[in-house]
């Protein structure tokens, strides 16, 4: 039973929902989320039955001191609201936990029944997956959704991608199913360097879920993060030399590929976003990750037990392996 006493009436609430594991490599969606919720003081005030959902020898309980007491922390997904001021006020439903072990449809169930009880206009869903995109160029994010109508007015796509999926995807088609407007933002993190954290990852989930649901993000030292990040990313290339040919081999494709794109709609983009932030208006797991053909992959910067593996070749300019990418 769905009990949410404590929660004031919400305006235009948007829920935006991120889950670790699989569907979010270098931990990126999930510290979107997160950055959300600490950014904006977000109130807990529900959270999924553990029990239910996760299998505690996959994600195991921790334990901590409280006050010379022992207690145990458990693995679970938690909501809580935040609210947004500005010229045109709006609510945000923030959904943050573990991608669940088992019952996935039960849990996509709980969380719709959570947004028809709040009157949640859109379900934004964040993940990350790994790709063949170098780190020194903007981050590739896709945004795509299952509803026609949705993707002309928001400039979306429509989800076309076939294989694996997690509970992203699960999650959107069961929106889906219930009539609840929902997109996927999906942020192609560099398969080379995919450990955590991922802070330009993290920046351009935000930049584009800002540019989606109309309101103004304050971002704090998180594009110096980035900066550093990938400063910090160019010395660990530039000290093998296998790694910054290939680097160099993407950057290349990358480029050649995306030329065409360098006017029109993703220029107007930056523009409005840069008048955003200067007009004064609004307040300030285990078994890898989710790749754009679905399969798992390996951090490559990372030396790993059986000695560093070879990088793999690029896709050739003109393929749409990095186009593609999971619901």
């Amino acid at each position: 039973m769905i009990e949410l006493e404590g929660v004031p009436e919400l305006v235009d609430p948007v829920m935006v929902a991120a889950f670790e594991g699989w569907n979010d490599a270098g931990d990126a969606a999930s510290t979107a989320v997160a950055y959300l919720d600490r950014e904006w003081k977000g109130e807990v005030f529900a959270a999924l039955d553990a029990e239910d959902y996760y299998d505690f020898q996959v994600n195991r309980p921790t334990v901590f001191m409280e006050a010379g007491v022992r207690k145990i922390t458990w693995p679970t997904t938690r909501l809580s609201v935040v609210r947004v001021g500005g010229e045109k006020p709006r609510d945000l439903v923030l959904v943050r936990g573990i991608e669940p072990s088992m019952r996935w449809r039960s849990f996509c169930n709980e969380l719709l029944g959570f947004a028809h009880e709040l009157g949640v206009e859109l379900v934004v869903v964040l993940g990350a997956l790994l790709g063949d995109t170098p780190h020194t160029r903007p981050v590739p994010i896709s945004g795509t959704t299952s509803d026609p109508d949705l993707a002309r007015r928001m400039d979306l796509e429509e989800t076309k991608y076939e294989g694996p999926t997690g509970i992203v995807g699960v999650l959107q088609e069961a929106c889906t199913h219930a009539g609840v407007p929902a997109v996927s933002l999906w942020a192609a993190v560099p398969h080379y360097v995919s450990q955590p954290p991922n802070p330009k990852a993290t920046l351009a989930l935000l930049n584009r879920l800002e540019d989606l649901i109309d309101v103004r993000i304050p971002l704090g030292e998180l594009p110096e993060d980035a900066r550093a990040w990938q400063v910090g990313v160019d010395q660990l290339a530039a000290e093998d030399s296998e790694v910054a040919e290939y680097v160099q081999s993407l950057e290349e494709a990358r480029d050649t590929a995306e030329l065409p794109e360098a006017s029109g709609d993703a220029i107007a983009r930056e523009f409005e976003r840069y008048l955003r932030r200067h007009d004064g208006g609004g307040p300030p797991g285990a078994g890898g990750h989710a790749t754009a053909d679905g399969s798992d992959s390996t951090s490559y910067l990372r030396d790993n037990p059986s000695g560093r593996t070879r990088p793999p070749k690029p896709p050739k300019p003109g393929t749409d392996d990095d186009e593609s990418s999971e619901d």
